[in-house]
């Protein structure tokens, strides 16, 4: 009687990525893109003809992505850099067509798998030469964003590298800036509030042209004669649920990450920078919800 192997294929398995060159697909601009020191180090580079991004070969459901990145130096208004988990293949693209309008700015989503995907954003918007970034994060649901939270930096994002890190479970999303978390979404399921927690996604970066939007509301443009815009990435990271295709649970609950929340040292840290670095928050925009903001303004920070 032959022998008889049965392969069982999970849909997880803790990994831990850094090579741009095997862990990563160039995914638009690819001219625009250089993999350099054996695949540790990538850039990503925008001019007036086209930007660049790229996506990671795995789909993770919950984890921590981090990634250390350095921004475009001096003149970078009208450019945005950014760094996402998305459960489509999601490209900002140029030439932008515009096909959302969210919180009197607009961006370019597009979405392969229809208008319910769901995105965890870092987004960086460009300004003059000595002038601050913008670090624009947002949650996305089910294809509604509208959470958008604004910050200053604490240093300069284009002298050196800084870690940027997206902590992602089934009780909370938490944005890091080298270490320090600035943002704390919770799970608020219960309360009606969606949260993403069912469908994989994959890690994206790109650069891009928004010169409509994105430097003080589109008065400062791109100036191609500065082009091109280069941003550096390295020492990317997924530890986190690799999601082959298939379904079922995520036995991952092993993993410090998977239970991780706010303790108390980190919540003050949380707090000392909102009250010193956000610049906007929109669970205080009452102009924005006439009708009343969102429930889960009411239970988080």
């Amino acid at each position: 009687m032959p022998l008889i192997v049965f392969l069982v294929v999970l849909p997880w398995v803790a990994v831990f990525a850094r090579n741009f060159s095997q862990d990563f697909d160039l995914t638009w601009g690819s001219d625009r893109v250089r993999i350099l020191n054996n695949g540790e180090l990538l850039t990503l580079s925008l001019d007036k003809d086209s930007g660049s991004a790229f996506q990671s070969k795995n789909e993770y459901l919950f984890g921590k992505i981090s990634v250390q990145l350095k921004l475009v130096p001096d003149y970078s208004a009208g450019t945005v850099t950014s760094y996402y988990v998305s459960t489509t293949d999601a490209y900002y693209a140029f030439p932008a067509k515009i096909l959302t309008h969210d919180m009197g700015l607009f961006w370019l989503q597009l979405a392969s798998q229809g208008s319910t995907w769901d995105e965890i954003d870092f987004e960086f918007l460009g300004n003059l030469s000595g002038d601050p970034y913008t670090v624009h994060t947002n949650v996305i649901t089910e294809g509604k964003g509208d959470r958008e939270q604004q910050f200053r930096l604490w240093f300069d994002p284009t002298a050196d590298f800084h870690t940027y890190s997206i902590l992602w479970n089934p009780h909370v999303i938490i944005f890091y800036v080298d270490g320090t978390p600035i943002r704390e979404f919770k799970n608020l399921d219960s309360t009606k509030v969606p949260f993403p927690q069912s469908r994989a996604m994959r890690i994206h970066s790109s650069i891009w042209n928004a010169d409509d939007w994105a430097t003080k509301g589109g008065l400062i443009k791109t100036d191609w004669s500065k082009a091109p815009f280069t941003a550096s990435f390295r020492n990317i990271s997924a530890q986190a649920c690799s999601w082959a295709s298939g379904s079922g649970a995520y036995p991952c609950s092993s993993n410090s990450w998977q239970a991780k929340q706010l303790d108390a040292p980190s919540l003050e840290r949380l707090m000392w920078v909102q009250k010193h670095y956000m610049i906007y928050n929109y669970c205080i925009d009452l102009k924005r919800f006439p009708q009343g903001l969102p429930l889960e303004c009411a239970a988080t920070t």
